[in-house]
């Protein structure tokens, strides 16, 4: 008995069985360092940075590459210098035709913005119409194809003979140019909504008025701002032309007189300022595409 009781005492004590898996608490998770972050927001940074530096360097360095052997074209520096003593003060007034560079680009603009706003009440209420409507589209394309390609220069004459003065005959030419995109943009998003769309609208015996605010207007936003921002590059483009031709006060007559007086400085200084207003142009207008694109709500 004493020798039974002796070797049960001596057989090893049974493992205790493994905590199961959901017993095991969970590893932390590992979280990114202050350190890392700042790390992957500075190389974020620079990789958005750097490129447009590196480009503009390019530039300005053939730029001044270009300027040791040209007499007339003036350098980086020498345009700096303009520029500074330029924009001291640039809201001057001497006359009726002299004034400051500011009081031009202002000039500019206001025709911009009513040949663009007079092209946009026509040309996308237009564009609706010749969408929704084939019979209209057949009879207007060709009438589109026609003049779309036409100079924005070939009209200036025809804006001269009817308004008589030259003001409102580069209005005219900017309503003239830029109102195709507009109209153009805006039947090709009518006609790429489904059709399943308009069935439902007949079904529910929609009237024309509910189409358009409920289905046709909503679906072809992004169509209507792709246009209006193409049509408003147009415009800016245009204006510059037109001013030259037609004098007065603006960007482009100025441009033209400062031709007259030789001075290349400032003239660089024009095409500099013309790109940067044309660039916030074109990045406000894109701004308020995405804004009102229902694909990015």
């Amino acid at each position: 008995m004493s020798a039974v009781i002796h070797l049960q005492s001596m057989e090893p004590a049974a493992a205790s069985p493994a905590p199961a898996a959901a017993d095991v608490p969970p590893a932390p998770e590992s979280r990114p360092s202050r350190a890392s972050r700042i790390a992957g927001a500075l190389v974020a940074a620079g990789k958005a940075v750097l490129p447009p530096i590196v480009g503009m360097a390019v530039l300005v360095a053939v730029w001044a590459l270009v300027s040791t052997f040209s007499d007339y074209l003036p350098g980086p520096k020498a345009t700096l210098l303009a520029a500074i003593e330029l924009f001291s003060d640039p809201f001057y007034v001497a006359g009726p035709n002299d004034m400051g560079i500011g009081w031009n680009v202002l000039k500019s603009l206001g025709r911009v913005a009513l040949g663009f706003g007079l092209a946009a009440l026509v040309g996308i209420p237009l564009g609706f119409l010749l969408g929704r409507f084939s019979l209209l589209s057949r009879a207007f394309n060709p009438v589109i194809s026609l003049l779309r390609p036409v100079s924005p220069l070939a009209w200036l004459p025809i804006g001269l003979a009817v308004f008589k003065a030259a003001d409102p005959a580069a209005i005219f030419v900017i309503f003239i140019c830029s109102i195709w995109p507009m109209i153009l943009n805006t039947a090709m998003g009518v006609a790429a909504l489904p059709q399943d769309y308009m069935n439902v609208a007949r079904v529910l015996q929609l009237s024309e008025w509910k189409i358009f605010t409920k289905i046709l207007l909503p679906a072809t936003v992004p169509y209507v701002l792709t246009g209006a921002k193409l049509a408003l590059g147009i415009a800016w483009l245009v204006i510059v032309a037109s001013e030259m031709l037609t004098g007065g006060v603006g960007i482009g007559f100025w441009v033209w007189a400062e031709w007259n007086n030789l001075n290349m400085s400032h003239i660089i200084i024009a095409i500099i300022l013309i790109g940067s207003v044309g660039l916030a142009l074109e990045a406000g207008m894109a701004k308020l595409a995405q804004r009102f694109d229902y694909r990015n709500q």
